[in-house]
């Protein structure tokens, strides 16, 4: 089973304004992160346990239940009188979404860790506002230190919430050898490296990732993979409605494809060759596509996107 760590909370969305100079209304749409990616796996047809705290609120309700329509295991997800995150998107005319998030005393961020993983985790999978705000940041981390399985981490960097970034690369830095596939944008890895996406991903990968896949907006999405060797595939084409949870769908994508595969090791991950990773950059990218067309984050199902190849 692919557990997958994280928050799960509310993007409010802003709606066409309808007066000049005042803003469109704002229409709630769920996500997360860690949320989405988990959704994406189940709705791909894979086992995927959603490890997380939700408000016992109405918007908490609805999280669930959309993880149960997504095939999506709650065995493991703590509820919380705490309200749900928000996250108010703003658009750009790419259809790029920025954030503002209001997340003081939510409940995502009071997860704690439990005391036993589930004994059929095969993978594990983490990333975004989970392992920044406290005091459930230490407690995935501590998740992240003591699953002895193949850990996929996307850092989904929001720069807004992050008050010390030097403290964030360095803790950045000491998660490395615990990770085993590190997916990323080319966007956040510049940011956290301070160079090139590119040059900071092949350091990367020799300190602990056996792969580091990189997001590419446009341009597609590209690896450099456990022989060092960089593989790219061009993004599939799509009528872009906005981006939010595109590279979630990709994550998440990812996840299914490996598990179908068979790979559920970091030497496994590492053994994958050019042409096998380029089947699995395409099978995300074309995940990714689906959602992109649609108004939030609403990943395909297996039916819509046809088997893993």
């Amino acid at each position: 089973m692919i557990v997958v760590g994280g928050e799960a909370l509310v993007d409010l969305v802003p709606a066409k304004s309808t007066l000049d100079g005042e803003p469109g209304a704002l229409l709630p749409r769920l996500g997360g992160g860690p949320y989405n990616v988990a959704v994406t796996a189940g709705r791909l047809g894979v086992p995927v346990s959603f490890l997380s705290r939700v408000s016992r609120d109405d918007f908490g309700d609805a999280l669930v239940a959309r993880l149960e329509v997504s095939n999506v295991d709650t065995t493991y997800l703590q509820r919380g009188p705490e309200p749900t995150t928000l996250a108010v998107t703003n658009l750009g005319p790419d259809g790029g979404a920025r954030y503002t998030f209001y997340a003081e005393g939510t409940a995502d961020r009071l997860f704690e860790a439990p005391e036993e993983l589930p004994e059929d985790m095969t993978m594990l999978s983490l990333g975004t506002l989970s392992l920044v705000l406290e005091p459930g940041a230490s407690a995935y981390e501590q998740v992240m230190r003591r699953a002895n399985v193949l850990t996929v981490l996307d850092p989904n960097v929001r720069p807004v919430l992050i008050a010390d970034p030097d403290a964030y690369r360095a803790r950045f830095a000491s998660w490395l050898p615990d990770v085993g596939l590190l997916k990323l944008s080319e966007e956040d890895a510049a940011w956290i490296a301070q160079q090139d996406g590119l040059d900071a991903a092949r350091q990367w990968q020799q300190q602990g990732p056996a792969a580091v896949v990189l997001t590419r907006g446009s341009n597609g999405i590209a690896v450099i993979a456990g022989s060092g060797e960089l593989v790219e595939v061009p993004a599939t084409e799509a009528q872009v409605v906005d981006t939010i949870g595109a590279g979630d769908t990709v994550h998440g994508a990812l996840l299914a494809w490996l598990y179908t595969k068979g790979v559920q090791s970091v030497g496994q991950l590492r053994e994958l060759d050019a042409d096998a990773w380029r089947e699995a950059l395409r099978f995300a990218g074309a995940a990714a596509a689906i959602t992109v067309s649609r108004a939030g984050a609403e990943p395909p199902f297996a039916a819509e996107l046809g088997p893993i190849i």
